[in-house]
């Protein structure tokens, strides 16, 4: 794998720590603004939803700008950001900076999918993109929980400063690592957009936003979950989430695996299994032991969809692929705004801290539903060319081509 993957998957890491990090530090930051843990939580959506308006915003200003600088840019504005976020004076400045970070967020990756699978032979596509969000997933391992592990002792505005600093190390990776890029020649936002005519690549990104919301609607709240459900200390949710990154980093890879063999059926096997773990929790979450098997589950089904869901979206958008694939990271922010607010709904009308395990399970089953409608259009469609194809071989006449005058 080419040595430019290190750099996106560097910037990944920083993205990626910044994205998850706030849901071990939120009740400091609810203490530190004199605000309830459900608003807390509007940092969260505030996050996910600028991703997803970010994402088609910022990629569309990048088709005119070569794919390294625009990446080099993208960081620099999460630098920014985060900057804003470590010295905001109220939580209205804090939620403004979260915003600007998250405007980087979707065309990062939704480039950097691209940037990655043109770097390898095409049976390597998933593999490169996966690699690229190898540096989410361990973020997610070492990123979170130590953003976490500082927050708790050094100040939650100190995490947000080494975030920026992150980033910096980011900016100059791509700088010195990734190679010089045309622009795309030819790219026509017309051509871009036609992509979401396409039914296969709007079900992608529906599932998309239903699975790994499903992630999302327990994740965002499982500090309380686990410290007031589970009995841990608020220090064991550290390791906690080491836990949960473990199980992505596994799942991403597994997934990235499996994606070029056998894409369909690695989702519906992760997009079931990932229904059923999130309803035990409602049960596994009133013990230590099984909380701590259940978040590792969680983390590795939650991204053994991700590069399946990367890579149907850039298949099935193959002649304009660069908007469909940031879109498709908004769909994953757009989830996890919805599930985020669904989850503080379900706390909020005081159904209990593990209420929202059911609200991801359904949201996951939602997706599996959508997994199974994709597999059987394009069996129907892979069945109707086979019949012409036959028809045409058999002598049938194929249907006259229009003249052109």
């Amino acid at each position: 794998m080419p040595l430019a993957l290190l750099a996106l998957a560097i910037g990944a890491f920083g993205i990626g720590t910044t994205e998850f990090v706030i849901m071990g530090l939120l009740p400091e930051v609810a203490a530190g603004y004199g605000v309830s843990i459900p608003t807390a939580g509007l940092l969260v959506t505030g996050y996910a939803l600028g991703v997803v308006l970010g994402a088609p915003v910022m990629t569309v200003l990048g088709t005119r700008v070569p794919r390294k600088r625009m990446l080099m840019l993208l960081m620099g504005l999460f630098v920014v950001g985060n900057l804003l976020s470590a010295l905001a004076p109220a939580f209205g400045v804090m939620l403004a900076g979260r915003v600007v970070a998250s405007l980087a967020h979707g065309a990062f990756f939704g480039i950097g999918a691209v940037v990655a699978a043109g770097l390898v032979a095409p049976e390597r596509k998933a593999g490169a993109i996966a690699l690229m969000f190898t540096g989410l997933t361990v973020a997610n391992v070492v990123g979170v929980p130590l953003g976490t592990l500082v927050g708790q002792h050094l100040g939650w505005r100190v995490t947000f400063l080494a975030v920026a600093a992150l980033g910096v190390v980011g900016l100059l990776g791509i700088a010195r690592l990734v190679p010089e890029l045309p622009r795309p020649e030819g790219v026509r936002i017309r051509h871009e957009l036609a992509a979401f005519r396409n039914v296969q690549v709007l079900l992608a990104m529906a599932m998309t936003v239903l699975g790994f919301g499903g992630v999302f609607a327990a994740i965002t709240y499982i500090t309380p979950m686990l410290t007031h459900v589970a009995g841990f200390a608020g220090t064991s949710v550290t390791w906690l989430l080491v836990l949960f990154g473990l199980g992505m980093v596994a799942g991403n890879l597994v997934g990235g695996r499996f994606a070029d063999r056998a894409l369909m059926p690695m989702l519906y096997v992760s997009l079931g299994a990932l229904a059923l773990v999130l309803a035990a929790f409602t049960l596994t979450a009133h013990s230590k032991a099984g909380a701590a098997v259940t978040v590792t589950l969680i983390g590795a089904l939650g991204f053994a969809t991700v590069p399946p869901l990367q890579k149907r979206v850039l298949d099935q958008a193959s002649g304009a692929p660069t908007l469909a694939s940031a879109v498709n990271i908004g769909a994953f922010n757009l989830g996890n705004a919805l599930a985020a607010w669904l989850g503080g709904l379900v706390i909020g009308a005081g159904l209990g801290w593990t209420a929202p395990n059911w609200v991801g399970a359904a949201l996951a089953a939602s997706a599996l539903a959508l997994a199974l409608v994709s597999g059987a259009l394009e069996r129907r469609t892979a069945r109707r060319a086979a019949d012409g194809s036959r028809l045409v071989a058999a002598g049938t006449p194929a249907a006259p081509a229009p003249a052109h005058h």
